[in-house]
């Protein structure tokens, strides 16, 4: 903020913020004859696309100021976007001017009468904004003046012709100095002590209240060789202050970091120990090798004793996909005094390696027998290479320039190559440390602190980025010779220097970052020739305009190193890429892996330390298209393909010099189930936010490991929010580490969370989301030859199982549990000779009878007991689909016995294996016998999990008890899910998190904890206290379906309720009505409930032939007259099969995932006034409903008549025939006016 006066001493106050796309018709508006002869005949859009950075200045009332854009290269064609640093060292070699430090004025507007101080605030901003800056060019026609405003900050320093015409440039440059220099950085003095106070005591009073009134005095008059105090001053007056220390706990900070990277802080010597002993070395399998470094702090947790095979290779994951290519590289351990020392002795970097790691393409590890491998720690002998900072604060007016201590402070400690710093892992990330890299922690930590190291050499700013020469092959072979695909990376380093495209004609670049004429990075890129692709199924107009970027603007990010000691580079790295590449865009796909630990990548990718630079992408829902009905009407191959699946991240020219928010809050998520996983997905799908300890307790790791491949029936009910393909898409293990364990205790006051009751993962915010599961049955122990009856027998259902679980007993929740199922079918010929028992009510037991029937087990051998009801609503809760399957078991001869209760098993001698149940009925008992036993009795919160919640004294009452909130009784804990419910102060028990989707309240859990992190939301206020009393209520659809007996697939859509039987529902006046089309027996019903709204309230669907779910779920909240006037339609019998019906191409638009945004468009086009002279449309409906005005004739018909004869009709075509246009490429099935 900062606040302007006029000439006539006006006064407004103005803010500064990126520019963004609703800006564009207000800098149009700025656009004067003047400026157009300043900058040309400019393009707003395009130019905003293209630029680096865009600063709009706007004041209190949101109104435009001024704006300024800027790029990384001269306009008005004066050089190549790729070779304009010799035109300008030629101009004036004073001027030292780099990519690095330079960037060039494009446009500039501003408001007349405050032009000159908003000049002056934007020039400020934007070096304060980008810390390497030093020069802002302005080009302009030689024959043109700057005008009053632009000749305030620019100087002229020559002139340069234009590459297309006889016309000469004029260049004028913007010094930093003049705006927002660098800082003078002296030694302390004690006389600093009281202009430094008032800063410090803005940021801490703590160690005032510790130390005493002049403990900054004392430290400052405590200097040594060892330690020094030193300030940044601005005029003569300390705005800042650092102390550092030379005395650094190396013990400490090697038993609790993994400093191997920096080969442990400490000069090489010929005594350390770096590996550990052979007997306990690391398994290496095929495509990894254990790496227990990386940027990102992570908890690991490992099971000893146990190996992990590759089928569940996923129990134990790291993130670490930045970091594991950071540690691959040369470690520094230099003998650097200063910059030139710097430049002179880099060269010695590389020639100190030590022990390198192999890296895989994902975070996923194997992980070796012995738990002693993973407790060895490096032993290092040399001598201390590190000083600390042990205190730093500055004034926030100068926090950019923190940096400039660095120079000084490596000056006072010549013999020290490396600064560390540590601080409490709650700070938010202040600009110092952005430069430093973040060390990770061992899982045995708990230090409170995060530790970040600096090395003297990433103080150089020679660094270049250029393309790559057959000379650099050496020095790219010495600086990936430790990672995995090395031998990739040559190869497309030795195809680039040969032909400069692949054999099949895609063009390629191979670019290198260089300092000191040493190789430190390199990046090769081809051109993205499955664009169209890319646009149709992921989301990247969220982050450009698409059709603003050339086709060959797209480039393809195969392979990225850069020396850890320059990761602060990796943007500036990006940009040039872009800039040298003629790239206005790059992407960079993650590949899932298959069980046999071969990455699905069609050419080699190598995992990349510039992922947390980029921005991961949002997958597209796609529309499952009726192909043969749509014929040459079709979308094209590029878009309905069926390619690989992976997950696509993306970074951009206008996020080039977008920083991104670190939340180094630990975050820990308890339960990998439906809203587990939609909570971390919204999360890591902030675009603008980093969130740097992410962690996911989960008995199995992340699901979506396709363990039973996309063609196996499955056991279980599908509730459509994930599927494994979705999973592929998100590669949360890219960016969240997760913990292959159970969690069995919770430690509140340390905020621990205890699992496999040993290991410890710390949290600052734990999040529990373990649902409820199928749990053991405890059998009555009655004896059924006394021929007892349900009636005398007591219930057992509140009873805990507590012997040891047989082995042939399955109770499935998940898909590894289905997994061991299946295996015990495969190894114990239970299809040939097995007696199946199925006991319970759920929708499951039939999804398992219909998977049994498939996999070749008899039908006679099956038996599905039903235990007695504890509602009078049924799992289907449709009179029509349940007689279907009444009739299919009894078809396929499986035998069904209702109201039975578990007795015993073995008649009560001992149960492993179990050999037979016995049941008792409101009649007489019967036993069975039993090869297996499937239990699928109402779920329940699992006894562990329990025991850690009341352990912990969470209040429990049947279910966890949260507020409106998600908050538990601990502020620190929060839950979500059926595990749930809310507290009884809100006098609602019938509603809990079970009567809603699970998806959309694991993204209204992350929406709540995002107001403590993102700064660009409102800040989080106390609801009034009669809105606290209320519980939130969800739109979501509840969703299940699967394949049931007699192969009938199955669907069903409802809203959010509590549960009631349908007879119960049509009963209702205002029921609304039902169209049905079909029958069961034929295997083509169909049935849509329309509510009293005529909205899409309910869909039934049930098919002997498999139907696209996914589009019929899209009718859900829709207007009956949206689906093509349906009601009307069926009551003139016109729609004789609902499943034909929507496959008609008409449809289409419906199914689409942008729909909803042309409802919000046409709705906010309604809602608005568009004639001053009318009221809007929604508010006539108002007027019309409240008999504010008398009608002549129907309302309806008055609002029909006032649409057409308005500006609304033009404005809603206008609306819907861009949404037509602007996603031709999924609709090409429609006509717009000039196609035809």
């Amino acid at each position: 903020m900062s606040v302007l006066t006029s000439p006539r001493g006006k006064v407004e106050v103005v803010h500064c913020r990126r520019t963004e796309s609703q800006d564009i018709y207000c800098i149009k508006n700025l656009i004067r004859k003047f400026t157009q002869k300043l900058f040309g005949n400019l393009n707003i859009i395009y130019l905003l696309e293209k630029a680096n950075l865009a600063i709009t200045l706007h004041n209190d009332q949101e109104e435009i100021m001024a704006q300024a854009t800027f790029l990384d290269y001269p306009n008005w064609n004066i050089a190549t976007q790729d070779d304009w640093v010799s035109v300008f060292r030629e101009l004036d070699s004073d001027i030292p001017c780099t990519p690095l430090n330079t960037l060039f004025m494009h446009l500039f507007v501003a408001v007349d009468e405050y032009s000159v101080g908003c000049c002056k605030e934007i020039i400020r901003t934007v070096f304060k904004a980008v810390l390497d800056l030093h020069f802002v060019f302005l080009i302009v026609p030689s024959c043109m003046s700057l005008g009053s405003t632009l000749i305030t900050v620019f100087s002229q320093v020559g002139y340069v012709p234009s590459l297309t015409n006889d016309e000469d440039f004029a260049v004028h440059v913007c010094h930093r100095h003049n705006h927002y220099p660098q800082l003078h950085i002296r030694k302390a003095r004690v006389e600093d002590h009281d202009n430094l106070m008032p800063i410090f005591l803005h940021h801490d009073t703590i160690l005032k209240e510790t130390y005493g009134e002049y403990f900054l005095a004392e430290l400052i008059e405590a200097q040594d060789e060892e330690n020094h105090a030193v300030v940044c001053e601005v005029e003569g007056v300390a705005v800042g202050f650092m102390s550092v220390c030379s005395q650094v706990n190396l013990e400490l900070l090697h038993k609790c970091f993994d400093l191997g990277p920096f080969h442990g802080l400490c000069v090489p010597h010929q005594d350390d120990i770096l590996e550990p002993p052979q007997e306990f070395s690391i398994h290496e399998s095929s495509d990894s090798k254990l790496e227990n470094s990386g940027e990102e702090s992570q908890k690991i947790v490992k099971e000893p004793q146990e190996a992990v095979s590759l089928e569940t290779r996923e129990s134990i994951q790291r993130k670490g996909t930045e970091a594991a290519v950071e540690e691959a590289l040369s470690p520094v351990t230099s003998e650097n005094t200063g910059e030139v020392e710097d430049s002179e002795k880099l060269s010695q970097v590389s020639s100190m390696v030590y022990m390198g790691y192999y890296i895989s393409h994902r975070s996923s590890l194997s992980l070796s027998l012995a738990e002693d491998a993973s407790s060895f720690r490096p032993i290092y002998k040399g001598t201390s290479t590190a000083f600390c900072i042990q205190l730093f604060f500055i004034d926030e007016k100068y926090e950019a320039r923190s940096l400039d201590f660095m120079n000084f402070v490596f000056h006072l400690f010549r013999d020290k190559d490396f600064c560390i710093i540590s601080v409490p892992h709650l700070t938010p990330e202040f600009v110092l440390i952005q430069s430093f890299v973040k060390v990770v922690p061992f899982n045995n930590c708990t230090l409170e602190q995060d530790l970040y190291v600096f090395h003297r050499a990433g103080l150089l700013k020679t660094i270049e980025i250029r393309l790559a020469t057959l000379s650099d092959t050496p020095g790219v072979e010495k600086l990936i010779s430790t990672l995995m695909p090395c031998k990739s990376i040559l190869e497309d380093l030795k195809q680039y220097n040969e032909a400069r495209r692949d054999p099949d004609g895609t063009p390629l670049q191979v670019f290198v970052a260089e300092v000191a004429e040493q190789v430190v990075g390199i990046a090769v890129i081809r051109n993205e020739m499955d664009i169209e692709y890319i646009r149709s199924h992921y989301n990247i107009e969220d982050f450009i305009y698409f059709n603003h970027h050339q086709r060959e603007e797209h480039g393809h990010l195969y392979h990225f190193v850069l020396n850890p000691i320059f990761r602060h580079y990796t943007k500036f790295f990006l940009k040039e890429i872009l800039r040298l590449g003629y790239k206005s865009c790059l992407y960079y796909p993650v590949y899932p892996q298959v069980k046999e630990g071969k990455v699905q990548s069609p050419k080699a990718h190598s995992l990349t330390s510039a992922l947390h630079y980029l921005v991961p992408v949002r997958p597209r829902r796609q529309i499952v298209y009726p192909l043969e009905k749509l014929g040459i009407n079709a979308p094209s191959k590029e878009v309905s393909k069926d390619a690989l699946s992976y997950a696509l991240n993306h970074t951009n020219r206008k996020l080039s010099l977008e920083p991104k928010i670190t939340v180094n809050a630990k975050i820990v998520v308890v339960g990998a189930s439906n809203v587990g996983i939609s909570f971390l997905e919204t999360l890591v799908f902030c675009s603008h936010l980093k969130f740097s300890n992410l962690t996911l307790i989960s008995t199995y790791g992340l699901p979506g490991k396709k363990l039973l491949g996309n063609e196996q029936r499955k056991f279980l009910a599908n509730d459509h929010c994930y599927n494994d393909r979705d999973h592929e898409l998100m590669s949360l293990c890219s960016w969240v580490n997760v913990v292959a364990a159970r969690m069995t205790a919770i430690d509140r006051a340390a905020k621990q969370v205890i699992v496999s009751r040993e290991k410890v993962v710390l949290y600052d915010h734990l999040i529990l989301c373990t649902g409820r599961q199928y749990q053991v049955p405890c059998p009555t122990e009655v004896d059924i030859s006394l021929h007892p009856t349900n009636r005398e027998v007591s219930n057992s259902c509140l009873r805990r199982y507590t012997g040891p679980i047989p082995c042939n007993h399955f109770t499935l929740n998940d898909e590894e549990d289905c997994l061991r199922a299946l295996a015990w079918i495969k190894n114990n010929s239970i299809t040939t000779e097995g007696n199946v028992i199925i006991y319970g009510n759920s929708i499951d037991t039939y999804t398992t009878v219909e998977t049994l029937l498939n996999l070749g087990v008899r039908g006679s051998c099956i038996h599905l007991v039903q235990h007695p009801p504890t509602s009078i609503i049924t799992c289907i809760n449709d009179c029509a689909v349940e007689g279907a399957i009444e009739e299919a078991l009894q078809a396929a001869g499986v035998n069904v016995y209702r109201d039975a209760l578990l007795a015993q098993w073995n008649n009560g001698l001992y149960s492993d294996p179990i050999h037979t149940a016995s049941f008792t009925t409101p009649a007489k008992p019967f036993q069975l016998p039993c090869s297996m036993f499937f239990s699928f009795l109402e779920k329940n919160v699992d006894y562990e999990t329990f025991k850690a919640f009341n352990d912990a004294c969470l209040v429990y009452d049947g279910r966890l008890v949260i507020d409106s909130n998600f908050h538990t009784n601990d502020i620190a804990i929060r839950a979500a899910g059926p595990l749930t419910k809310f507290s009884n102060r809100y006098y609602s028990n019938e509603w809990t998190h079970s009567n809603f989707n699970s998806k959309e309240i694991g993204f209204q859990l992350a929406a709540a904890m995002l107001k403590l992190f993102d700064p660009t939301l409102e800040p989080v206020t106390e609801p009034p206290a009669d809105l606290d009393r209320l519980i939130p209520m969800y739109k979501g659809a509840k969703i299940k379906g699967g394949i049931l007996p007699g192969s009938y697939h199955y669907l069903h859509v409802s809203k959010p309720a509590i549960p009631t039987p349908l007879e119960v529902q049509r009963a209702q006046s205002d029921f609304g009505s039902e169209i049905v089309t079909g029958n069961v027996k034929n295997g083509n019903y169909f049935r849509i409930h329309i509510n009293k709204y005529r909205m899409v309230e309910t869909i039934t669907c049930l098919s002997k032939v498999p139907f696209p779910a996914s589009n019929y779920i899209r009718l859900f909240g829709q207007h009956e007259q949206a689906l093509n006037n349906l009601c009307a339609r069926y009551e003139d019998g016109l729609v004789p099969d609902l499943y034909s019906y929507f496959t008609e191409p008409w449809c289409m638009a419906l199914f689409h995932d942008r729909f909803i945004d042309l409802r919000k468009a046409l709705h906010q086009i309604l809602s608005s006034k568009e004639d001053e002279n009318l009221p809007s449309m929604e508010e006539l409906a108002r007027q019309i409903e409240d008999e504010e005005i008398n009608l002549p004739e129907k309302p309806r018909n008055y609002l029909k008549r006032v649409f057409q004869e308005t500006i609304y009709r033009p404005l809603v075509e206008k609306s819907i025939l861009d949404y037509l246009h602007y996603n031709h490429y999924h609709l090409p099935m429609y006509a717009w006016p000039g196609i035809i």
